[in-house]
């Protein structure tokens, strides 16, 4: 049997919304000859600028890109006191969008991040909730403003929405299958971080940046969330175990894929599947033959809510200038380690 069958056959065969149950040790991830086509990453909160630096750092293995409550690339630049007074709130003024693009030539100058002309393909979707008051909503401004500079044609490539009324989190729309008690109020955030508002994120975006999915043919409906051991692909603050979504007949390759990452508090390795079970993308994926793979993040005493890297603190504690938002960031080579593991040909035995 193949490494592929053997993860499969471990994971769970499941209706969209029913809950996982413990596997005591999970797979490893799968080769699972994915595509390298129409590839793309989307992420919340933490996770919206992670992803943000993942497709800065490699635009030509991504086709799109999603960021939904999140400000800037490299807002932070490596200090955790601008990424709270500047990227989250703005008591210490706006993003300096100057610095930052000096920081990308630099980055350029050394191969750390893509080239120019791969970013400016890049389609990119961003919303933001206009009452956030956790990530200022103009942080969600500087980021298009940045993307505009960056793209070929930015009234063609990149879709702005802002929610009215809308708190910090991520919209799941009026078709949610999640339970009432899984969902966040919408103008006040919190809890799963998971808003009962419009609109529903996974169906918006993807329908962005991928444009919308093909009729399924007959029993090409519904799939398996798998738990998968993250150990291969070590990085500090990385959890042991992450997710993966495969739909119903992506087994045998061919699929497209998204990675999705989740914002602080929301990780699984802290008790809560709501974002791996409820966000809409295994709906949408289901659909769409597409792939989500659902990294994770565990706390710690450097990341106490379970944050994706995005000020620097995964890196070697002598760096003066960490570089968590490049190439050699430790995260983002897991997640393409994670990515080159899915789109790779399994083994024949």
């Amino acid at each position: 049997m193949s490494v592929t069958a053997l993860l499969l056959a471990a994971g769970l065969g499941l209706g969209l919304a029913t809950p996982l149950q413990a596997q005591e040790t999970p797979a490893a991830l799968p080769a699972l000859a994915a595509s390298t086509e129409a590839t793309s990453v989307i992420g919340v909160s933490a996770g919206g600028y992670m992803a943000t630096q993942l497709a800065v750092a490699w635009p030509s293995r991504f086709s799109g890109l999603g960021v939904v409550a999140a400000g800037p690339w490299a807002c932070a630049r490596g200090e955790l006191g601008r990424a709270l007074g500047q990227c989250m709130f703005t008591r210490l003024g706006p993003p300096d969008l100057a610095a930052i693009q000096a920081r990308h030539r630099d980055y350029l100058s050394r191969d750390l991040v893509g080239a120019p002309e791969a970013l400016a393909d890049l389609r990119v979707f961003v919303w933001h909730g206009d009452a956030d008051p956790t990530v200022d909503p103009s942080l969600g401004r500087s980021l298009v403003k940045q993307f505009e500079g960056w793209l070929a044609t930015p009234d063609r490539q990149l879709r702005f929405r802002e929610g009215e009324g809308a708190a910090h989190g991520w919209p799941v729309g009026a078709g949610s299958d999640a339970p009432t008690d899984a969902l966040a109020d919408c103008g006040e955030g919190g809890g799963s971080h998971l808003l009962a508002c419009e609109p529903a994120i996974a169906e918006a975006a993807l329908t962005w940046l991928h444009g919308a999915p093909a009729a399924g043919e007959p029993g090409e409906t519904g799939g398996r969330l798998v738990r998968f051991d993250q150990s291969d692909f070590a990085a500090r603050g990385l959890a042991d175990s992450g997710y993966l979504f495969v739909p119903a007949g992506c087994e045998a390759g061919g699929c497209a894929l998204t990675v999705a990452l989740h914002g602080c508090e929301m990780s699984a390795a802290e008790g809560d599947e709501a974002f791996v079970r409820y966000s809409g993308l295994n709906h949408r994926a289901a659909a769409d033959r597409r792939v989500v793979l659902y990294p994770q993040v565990e706390a710690s005493l450097a990341n106490p809510k379970a944050c994706w890297d995005w000020w620097g603190y995964a890196e070697s504690a002598w760096q003066l200038d960490p570089l968590h938002d490049s190439r050699r960031g430790s995260q983002i080579e897991a997640l393409m380690g994670m990515v080159d593991r899915l789109q790779a040909t399994p083994d024949a035995d």
